[in-house]
C-alpha cells in the first residue's frame, strides 16, 4: 500500500495539471451532491407509536403516517383552480365502446349516420351543428388547433377547445381539431365530411377542407375566450358607469375585436359592450363581476359582426383583456418578525401552491414553506428560499402531519381536496413535473396502484391529524375556492391577521391563475381507478367527512360522493 501510494505522489508531482483536475471534479462532484439534496426536501415520517383509537375514524381504522415506510416530496401542484374547467364533462357509459364493438363497414353515408347518432346522446357535452367549408389561407376557426394522426376523437377535440373557453370545436381529415369563437365560413353538404377518426372510427372527424364542428355547451361560461380576451358575463349597467368604467367610446361598427382592442391600447383590464359603445375599467366595489344575468338579455347582434353579440345600454357584456391588473401584482416580506407562525397545510396535490399564489396576491406579502423547491422560487414565489420559522412570510406551506411538526404552528389553513383528484394531481406531478403530466407507461404499470396503496391513506390521515392537533385550523375545501374564489379567500385573509381590501381581492378573481397551471391536451381519457381503489377511497372520504361533522364544521363537498 505504502509503495503504490509513492508511486501515485511521484506521478502527479511529474504531472501537476492532473491532479488539479482530478481535485476539482471531485470538489465539483460533491457540490451538485449537496445542491440536489437541498432542492428535495421531503416531508418526514412520523414513527412514534400512538394508540390507535387516537384518531381512528368510523370505517377506517387508524392509518397513522408511521404505517406509510417512504418519505413523501413535497408536492406544489397548480391548482385545477386554475384549470377553468376541471372535469368539464364526464361520460360514465360504455358507450364509444359498445360502438366500436358493433361498428359496421359501411361506406361514408353510413358512418355518418352513425356519428349523428352518437352526436345525439352528447348533447350534455356538446351539440354538432353540421358540416363547413375550410380552407388551409384562411382558416372557418382561427383559435388554438393541434393534429394526432393516430388518436385523435371527437372527445378530445371537445375537451380541449372546451378547457380553453372557446364556443365551438372543429375536426378536420379525421385527425385535425381547431377551436375558435366564430364560424367564417359556409355549411357544406354531410356527405362531405366523410373521415372515419383515427382514434375512433365509429364517428367522423370531417373531411379533405371540410370541418365537422360541434356548438360546445361549457361547464363554466366565465371561461370562455375570445382570441386572447376571456369572456366574463352579461352584467347589469352600473349605477355610476362612468365612474366604474371610466373610458368609453362610440362604435357605430361595433364587434368584439373592435373594443377588446381598444380597452387593451388605452391599458384596462375588462371591455365592457354596451350597444354600439365600449366601455373600459377595472373591477371595483361599483362593478364587481358578481352577479351575472342571463345572456338572452345581452343577446343584441353588432353592427359589424353577424354572429356576435354586443349586449345594450342596460346590459353589458364584459371581457377580460390581456392587459394585468397591477392593483395586486406588488409583493414584499414582512416589515417585522411575525409573531405567529400559520400553516398553508394540504396533502400533496391539494392544490397548495395555487393557494399561495392566491393569498400572494391578496395580501401582498411573500409566502414561505417547509421545503425549498428550486423551480418555485424561480417563478417568483421569493419566500421559498427563507428558512419556514424566519418570519418574515405571511404563512408556511407544508404537507407535514405528524403531532410535532403539527404543534410548531400556533394556526393553520387546512386546504382539503377531492382525493381522486389530489391523488391524480400529485402523480402527474411526481413524474412530470409541476406542469407535465406522467406518461402513459406510469398509469399503466405498477407506479399507479402503488402510489394509491401509499398515498390514498395518508390523505385521509393527513387531515384527522391536523384536526386533531392543530391549535386553530381553518378548513378550506379546493372545490369551494374555485367556485367562490371571493369569499374563501376572506376568511383566509382573515385568519392571516390582514385587513382584507375588497378592490385588492377583485384584482386576484382577475389574476387567479398563476404559472402552474396544466393543459388538458395530454389528460387521461379513461378512468385510472379500479372498483378496488374506489371501495377503498370512499372509506377514506367517509372517514374524513365525519371526523369534519364531528367538530361542527360542514362535511366534504358532496361531489366527493358517489364515486
Amino acid at each position: 500500500m505504502a509503495k503504490l501510494l509513492l508511486k501515485l505522489q511521484r506521478y502527479f508531482r511529474r504531472k501537476p495539471v492532473r491532479f488539479f483536475t482530478l481535485l476539482a471534479l471531485y470538489l465539483a462532484a460533491g457540490s451538485l451532491v449537496f445542491l440536489h439534496s437541498g432542492f428535495s426536501g421531503e416531508p418526514t415520517v412520523p414513527g412514534s407509536p400512538r394508540s390507535p383509537a387516537a384518531a381512528e375514524g368510523p370505517g377506517l381504522p387508524y392509518l397513522g403516517v408511521m404505517q406509510l415506510s417512504r418519505g413523501f416530496k413535497a408536492a406544489a401542484t397548480m391548482p385545477a383552480g386554475a384549470r377553468r374547467h376541471g372535469p368539464w364533462f364526464k361520460s360514465t357509459s360504455k358507450e364509444p365502446l359498445e360502438r366500436g364493438k358493433s361498428r359496421d363497414n359501411g361506406g361514408p353515408r353510413s358512418r355518418a349516420l352513425r356519428g349523428r347518432s352518437g352526436r345525439e346522446k352528447e348533447e350534455d357535452r356538446a351539440r354538432y351543428i353540421g358540416c363547413y367549408e375550410d380552407n388551409t389561407r384562411r382558416r372557418t376557426l382561427r383559435g388554438m388547433s393541434f393534429f394526432d394522426y393516430k388518436k385523435m376523437t371527437v372527445f378530445r377535440c371537445q375537451d380541449n377547445c372546451a378547457e380553453r373557453g372557446y364556443l365551438y370545436a372543429g375536426l378536420e381529415f379525421g385527425a385535425e381539431c381547431y377551436c375558435g369563437h366564430k364560424i367564417q365560413a359556409s355549411n357544406a353538404s354531410e356527405s362531405e365530411c366523410n373521415m372515419e377518426c383515427k382514434g375512433e372510427r365509429s364517428n367522423t372527424c370531417g373531411g379533405i377542407n371540410r370541418l365537422s364542428v360541434y356548438r360546445l355547451e361549457l361547464a363554466q361560461e366565465s371561461a370562455r375566450r375570445y382570441g386572447s380576451a376571456i369572456f366574463r358575463g352579461c352584467f347589469r349597467r352600473p349605477e355610476n358607469i362612468s365612474i366604474a368604467l371610466p373610458v368609453s367610446q362610440l362604435m357605430l361598427n361595433m364587434s368584439v375585436d373592435k373594443c377588446v382592442d381598444f380597452c387593451t391600447e388605452k391599458e384596462f383590464p375588462l371591455a365592457a359592450l354596451a350597444g354600439t359603445t365600449c366601455r373600459c375599467g377595472f373591477p371595483s366595489t361599483l362593478f364587481p363581476l358578481h352577479e351575472r344575468e342571463d345572456e338572452q338579455l345581452c343577446a343584441h347582434k353588432c353592427a359589424a359582426e353577424e354572429f356576435e353579440s354586443c349586449g345594450s345600454a342596460e346590459f353589458l357584456l364584459v371581457y377580460q383583456t390581456q392587459v394585468q391588473d397591477n392593483r395586486c401584482m406588488d409583493r414584499r416580506f414582512l416589515p417585522s418578525r411575525a409573531k405567529q407562525l400559520v400553516a398553508l397545510a394540504s396533502f400533496p396535490g391539494a392544490g397548495n401552491t395555487w393557494a399561495r399564489h392566491l393569498i400572494e396576491l391578496a395580501t401582498g406579502f411573500y409566502t414561505g414553506s417547509y421545503y425549498f423547491d428550486g423551480s418555485l422560487y424561480n417563478k417568483g414565489f421569493k419566500g421559498e428560499r427563507d428558512h419556514w420559522r424566519s418570519g418574515r412570510t405571511i404563512c408556511i406551506k407544508t404537507h407535514e402531519s405528524g403531532q410535532k411538526e403539527i404543534e410548531s404552528f400556533d394556526s393553520a389553513i387546512l386546504l382539503i381536496r377531492n382525493p381522486y383528484k389530489a391523488l391524480m394531481a400529485e402523480f402527474n406531478r411526481k413524474y412530470g413535473g409541476h406542469i407535465g403530466f406522467a406518461a402513459h407507461a406510469h398509469w399503466k404499470g405498477k407506479e399507479w396502484p402503488e402510489f394509491v396503496a401509499n398515498y390514498a391513506p395518508w390523505w385521509a390521515t393527513h387531515t384527522l391529524d391536523w384536526l386533531r392537533y392543530g391549535k386553530k385550523v381553518l378548513v378550506v375545501h379546493f372545490e369551494d375556492l374555485k367556485r367562490d374564489l371571493f369569499v374563501q379567500l376572506q376568511r383566509m385573509v382573515a385568519l392571516l391577521g390582514v385587513p382584507a381590501c375588497e378592490d385588492r381581492l377583485l384584482c386576484v378573481e382577475g389574476q387567479k391563475d398563476g404559472n402552474f397551471k396544466r393543459s388538458g391536451l395530454r389528460k387521461l381519457e379513461y378512468d385510472p381507478y379500479t372498483p378496488e381503489m374506489r371501495k377503498a377511497i370512499s372509506g377514506y372520504i367517509r372517514t374524513v367527512d365525519a371526523a369534519l361533522k364531528l367538530r361542527n364544521l360542514s362535511g366534504v363537498p358532496e361531489d366527493y360522493f358517489p364515486r
